[in-house]
Order: structure tokens, then sequence, then C-alpha cells
């Protein structure tokens, strides 16, 4: 990619320098693909050779200055030559060209509405099988100038009249336009030194040196005397207003497409001030005004020239307006040239265009979208109906198919043990019902179901349809357990309440983050007490509902872990963590979700108020002898947090009636004598207002000193092998804090203050 920039910051001076030294060299070259290109779109559609020169000269100078991409360049395209060629064949050349100016009028109109942005809405399956279906219809008719003769009425006349002219061929023509075609297709093989002259240019100069120098008898360009006298001006017709207008909708509408799309095509290949959309629309739509009243073809935003403009390194928008300048000058100084070029030249180099509009890579990515009918009945419709016909057909269908996405939810039954379990997932809506009505009759009578809701969307017909159906089935002694996972759509189903909008229903966390307590219930089921277990510690047998334990491993079967499998596969054979992370076990602390991390991240070792023990022989200097001696992880890390339990003890005594934990904390006694001899800690610069929290502060550093003493750790870190940290969580704010050496406090991780440093050894 070039960087582009606007000339503006270095004043005039700068300006001019930019200009001389980049646009003014680009423009040259876009030059010199327009001219050909312009005379064929002209010759293809059926309109004045002149009409495509005269497109391009107003494109590229009122476009230029007025649209809202600065490196756009614009001018007669071959997506409107099917088009212009039916409105040629309807209403004449004059006519054709107020239609132009009409169509430029409409599309200012749209730009000054500021809807620019609503075109990007139409599926680019659409576009590209529109696309694609123009290049076909181009391609079938310049096959036949091709090889000697004459275009038919429709593609499909052309289509049905080729094998009868393949025998009829004419061999001049056949070679110039297949020798045409042969250049355009190896010219981007050949040298960076040869490819400097632009293809196109190189392909027609080439067939008409070639046609004239062996004096060949071939059909060429017809121009008038003075082609720059235009004898007539736009023309509004004497009836037919209803198709009139409908010609002006259809070229504004392809006209503004097709700019749009291309210039937020150019913003990807450039890093400079990005399309302004409507202003871009108003300057097309002015172009196309220009262009008709001078009796120019319609005009667009044309991909090839632009992406021509920023390869050759332009700047600014004074490339695209000197390109237009030097089609001006190229008419005026050189007319009697083009009268030399081969019509078969011209044909072609419009075969070999139209068989790029059929973009092989852009129905590849159609096809992984899901989206290859809307572009294969677009492109059909375009080649078998017209232009118009086979658009509405692609927008058409492309709606049918979103609301069918949208709109149609996945439904279907399992068995849950002896249980059922049904499982909806999508928007369901009406158009779901007979579906969901047949897997409903499905489940036996009298059986348990659990409901399982995991919709986007639920309407009107679909709640009363549920609700009718969990009332019938529990009439007949069966149980309806709803399990709702997200907004709770269904949760007063029952009662006939249906909760329509997200913010009547309290945010719902996703199951794998949110509480067991939000999620593992019935809300229409009152709390009951749990049995008490026997003297053994055994729960009744009367207890038939499995414990959140069981229900969240059979929910991580059911929704987790063919996500998660091909990880664990990965990792089966390959244990490497990055860090050990010594924490409290605290049911509210998370580790991997706290850390942002996955399966093999993480070695953990948790216990009450996260403490390392001075022993050598218990659980937590064996985890570190494992992970620092043999894992090599980089760094340790110890997590204390806010409302800790064991801190709480510490502060107000440990509650009678627990000797294992009395001795357990016995290992914090570092911890009181750092918090009684050293200054207090803060938390972004403030103490924290409860003791216990302050106290958890001093806990992990004198943690991380105990951990200093470890053989293995002060091995490592003399090695400068191994990182230790100091982190604190807030439970109220959810916010992870790193101890700062330079501060001698905690800070908020991810703050926009200095990074928190790491305590090193």
């Amino acid at each position: 990619m070039i960087e582009t920039r606007s000339g503006n910051e270095h004043g005039p001076p700068g300006r001019w320098r930019t200009t001389l030294r980049y646009d003014l060299p680009a423009s040259l070259v876009v030059f010199l693909v327009a001219v050909p290109l312009s005379i064929g779109i002209a010759f293809a559609s059926g309109a004045p050779v002149v009409a495509g020169l005269t497109a391009a000269v107003v494109g590229g100078v009122v476009a230029g200055l007025c649209g809202g991409s600065i490196l756009q360049v614009s001018g007669p395209a071959a997506g409107l030559t099917v088009i212009v060629a039916e409105t040629i064949d309807t209403f004449g050349w004059a006519t054709t060209c107020a239609i132009t100016v009409l169509a430029g009028a409409a599309q200012v109109l749209l730009g000054l509405s500021r809807i620019a942005r609503a075109a990007l809405a139409i599926s680019p399956a659409v576009v590209h099988g529109m696309l694609a279906g123009i290049g076909v219809t181009i391609a079938l008719a310049q096959l036949h100038v091709v090889l000697g003769g004459a275009t038919q009425h429709s593609p499909v006349a052309n289509l049905l009249e080729l094998p009868g002219q393949v025998v009829d061929a004419s061999g001049p023509a056949t070679l110039v336009g297949v020798l045409t075609v042969v250049i355009m297709v190896c010219w981007g093989r050949l040298p960076a030194a040869v490819r400097r002259v632009p293809g196109p240019l190189a392909a027609v100069v080439g067939m008409t040196v070639l046609s004239v120098v062996t004096g060949m008898t071939i059909d060429r360009v017809e121009l008038p005397e003075n082609v720059l006298n235009l004898d007539f001006a736009p023309v509004l017709p004497d009836g037919g207003w209803g198709a009139f207008a409908l010609a002006v909708f259809t070229i504004a509408l392809v006209a503004s497409v097709e700019s749009l799309l291309s210039a937020v095509a150019v913003d990807k290949l450039h890093t400079g001030p990005r399309a302004n959309l409507n202003r871009e629309l108003v300057g097309q739509g002015m172009a196309n005004m220009a262009s008709g009243s001078l009796g120019g073809l319609p005009v667009t935003g044309v991909i090839v020239r632009s992406s021509t403009n920023v390869a050759s390194g332009a700047r600014t928008r004074a490339s695209a307006v000197l390109h237009g300048l030097w089609v001006f000058v190229f008419v005026v100084l050189l007319a009697g040239v083009l009268r030399h070029i081969p019509l078969a030249a011209l044909a072609g180099l419009l075969v070999y265009v139209g068989a790029r509009l059929v973009d092989v890579g852009r129905a590849k990515q159609v096809l992984r979208h899901g989206d290859l009918p809307v572009y294969l009945v677009t492109l059909l419709g375009v080649v078998g109906l017209g232009l118009l016909d086979g658009v509405l057909l692609g927008i058409g269908l492309a709606a049918a198919l979103t609301l069918r996405r949208l709109l149609w939810a996945g439904i279907h039954a399992e068995r849950d043990g002896d249980d059922w379990r049904i499982v909806v997932e999508g928007a369901l809506a009406s158009l779901s019902i007979p579906r969901l009505t047949t897997v409903l009759g499905g489940v036996p009578r009298g059986s348990t179901v659990t409901l399982e809701l995991v919709v986007d969307f639920m309407d009107h017909a679909a709640f009363d349809t549920l609700s009718a159906w969990q009332h019938a089935h529990e009439r007949t002694g069966g149980t309806v357990i709803v399990n709702e996972i997200g907004h709770p759509w269904f949760a007063r189903g029952k009662a006939g309440e249906p909760t329509v909008h997200r913010a009547a229903a309290q945010r719902a966390l996703p199951r794998w983050f949110a509480p067991w307590s939000e999620w593992q219930c019935d809300p229409e089921r009152p709390d009951e007490p749990a049995p008490e277990p026997s003297a053994e510690g055994v729960v009744p047998a009367q207890r038939a509902e499995p414990g959140p334990i069981l229900r969240g491993t059979a929910e991580y079967a059911r929704r987790t872990a063919h996500l998660v499998e091909p990880t664990l596969r990965r990792l089966a054979d390959r244990h490497t963590p990055d860090s050990l992370l010594l924490t409290c076990g605290d049911a509210r602390i998370v580790p991997n979700v706290i850390t942002a991390s996955g399966p093999g991240d993480l070695f953990t070792v948790r216990n009450i108020g996260n403490l390392v023990p001075g022993d050598r022989e218990g659980s937590v200097a064996a985890a570190l002898e494992y992970a620092v001696g043999r894992l090599r992880v980089r760094e340790v890390a110890v997590c204390g947090h806010s409302s800790c339990g064991a801190m709480k003890a510490l502060v107000r005594g440990v509650p009678a009636g627990a000797p294992a934990l009395r001795s357990w904390l016995r290992h914090a006694a570092p911890t009181l004598r750092r918090a009684g001899e050293m200054p207090p800690l803060t938390v972004d610069g403030r103490e924290p207002e409860a003791e216990w929290d302050r106290l958890a502060l001093h806990n992990v550093l004198a943690q991380l000193d105990r951990l200093r003493t470890s053989p293995v750790v002060a091995a490592a870190l003399a090695r400068g092998e191994l990182t230790l940290v100091g982190m604190y969580f807030d439970l109220t704010e959810a916010r992870m804090h790193v101890y700062d050496p330079r501060s001698g406090g905690f800070r908020a991780a991810g703050s926009p203050e200095p990074q928190p440093s790491r305590v090193s050894g």
C-alpha cells in the first residue's frame, strides 16, 4: 500500500511538488488505460465512440474535483454497458443523454440526503452476480465481432448463434481479436519493464499497427469529421414516461452502487483519507449531469482505473483530474488515429474485460458465506431476463434467505436418560411452528421434558404454541422444566407473560461465567429445602435431581466440550504452562477468567489465604519444584483478593471449632509481622477501607518474600529465568491490580498510567 496525503499540510509549494512528483506520472498511466477502455465501452454500448471519450474527460475532471474519494478515477464503466445498450435501443441516443442527466440529478439528491451508505446494504452476492452477468453478456456479444459477425438482440440469441458464427468466422477479424485476447492474458506474466506500458494500450496499438501494415480489410472505428462538434442536446421522449422513469432509476441505482463499492475498495488500497461516500455520490451525480449534457456515456467510479491510479503512486485528486485533461488533448490532437483502430481489437479487449468480471475468487467467497444461490440467480437473471430483472431477482432471493436465517430455528428432541430434552436454537418465529409442533408431538405423554431454549427472538405465535403445549403436557402428568440460555423469553411462559423487551429482564451472563445459581434453577418452581443427609453423610435416595456439579458437567458436555476438544487434544501429550499462579481457594476467584487464559496456560495452586508455608515438603513446595524446576514456567504470581476469609480470620480471630484452620493460618505469621512493621500499601493511590483488605495487600508481598527462600525459585531467579509478580483482585470492582515497586503500591492492570513493574529477584 502507498501512504496517501492530502497535500494541504505543506501549503501550496508542497501541493505542487506532490502533484509534479507523484500525480502527474500516475495520471499519464491512467490516461493510457482509459482511452482504449472508453472507446471499447462506447462501441459495446452502441453509442458514438466520442461519447466514451467525453465521459472519460468529464468523469476525470468533474468527479475528480467534486467527489469524496481522492484517488478514485471515474469514467464509462463496463458494468453499465448492457443497461446503456438497452436504453439506446429503446429511446435513441439523444434521449439516453437526457436519462443520464436526470440519473445524475437523482444521484445528487441521494448524496445530499446522506443515505449513500444504504447502498452498501445490498448483498455482495447480488453485486458480484450482477457484474458476472454483465461480463457474460458483454463477452457473448463481442465474441461475434471477434469472429467477424454482428451481435444479436439478446445474450441468449448471441449464445444460440455462436456455433454458426464460429463456422462462418472471418479470418482477419478473428486473428486480430484472438491476438488481442492473448496479449491481455499474457501481459501480466511479462517482465516488469515491459508491463510499464498498460496492457489494453499495448493490445489495441499493436493490433492497429498490425492491421495497417498488413493491409487488412477489416471494420474500423468510425468517427465524424469534427469529433468536437456536438450538434445535439439531450431530448425528452414524446411518451412512455413510465419506461423513461425506470431507465433513470436503473442507471442512477447501478451507477451509485458501483461507484460506492469501488470507493470502498479503493480505500483498502491506500492509507490516506477515507472516502466521504455522500460527497462521492454528489460528485458522481454532477459528473453524470455534465456528461449527459455534452453527449457522453453515464459515469461511475471504475475500480480498474482507480487501482491503476493507486498503484502508479498517486497522492491527491489531481491525478484523476489530469487524466481527464489528457484524454481531452488526445481527442483534439489525435482523433484521426482512432479511425485506424479495428473493431475486432476493441471486441477482443471487451471479451477479456467481460471474462474478468466473472471473478472466480469472488464466487468462492460467496460460496463460503452460503450465498451462492443468490449469486447464480442474479447472474442467470441478468443474462436471461435483463439487468434490472436479474438484480431484482437476486435482491428478492437474498431477502428471502436472510428472513429464513433470522426466523428459522434449529429444533430437535433427544433422549436424556429416561427423560427427554427438546433443544431450540436461533429465532423461534411462526415459520418454525410446523416443525416445532412435530417435535413436541413426538414426546411421550407423562414424561419429564427439559425445554432448552437458546433463542434470540420469540414471536407471539411461537410463545402461544409453547405455552399451550406445556399446559397440555403437564395435564397428562408430565413435567416441563424450562431451561433458557440468554434472554428469558419464556421464563414466565406458563403464566402467559412474555418478556419481550430485553430491558425488562436482568442482563444474563454467559453460562461459562455465570454462577450456577443464575441458571441452574426453575423460576416457576418454589424453592424446596434440600433433604438432610444421613449420619453417614449419604443423601436420601428420594432426591431425584442431580446436584449442581452434575448439572454443570452435563451442560459442559452439551455446549462446551466440542469447542475445547481440539485444543485439549493438541495439549494431551504436551504440558508447557507459561506461569504458576498461587491464589486463594475462594470460590469467587476464577483464575482463567481474571487472567484471560485457557487450557495449558496456567499451573494453578490454590489454598486458603494464598499462603506459602515455610516447610520444604508440603504441597506448595512440591508444586514449585514441579512447575519451576521441571516445567520451567517463566513467572510465578501470587494473587490475593478483597474480602478474603483467611484475612478476616487473622483480624477477627479464627472461629471456634476450626483447629485445622487455626493450624494452617500459622503460616501467615510473616504477613502479620510485615503489616505491623511496614508502611501501609495502597491500591490506585488509596488505602483500602477494610483492615482485612489492607492485610491482604501485605500478605501478597509476604508470600513473595517466602517464595524467594525456596531453593528452586532462588536458583531460577539467579539464572534470570523467572519473574515474580504480586497481584490483588478487587471483587467489588472486578478489577485486577499489580504491584509496582516504583510506587510501592498496587496499580490497576491495563490502566493508562505507566504499567506496573514485576517484582524480580
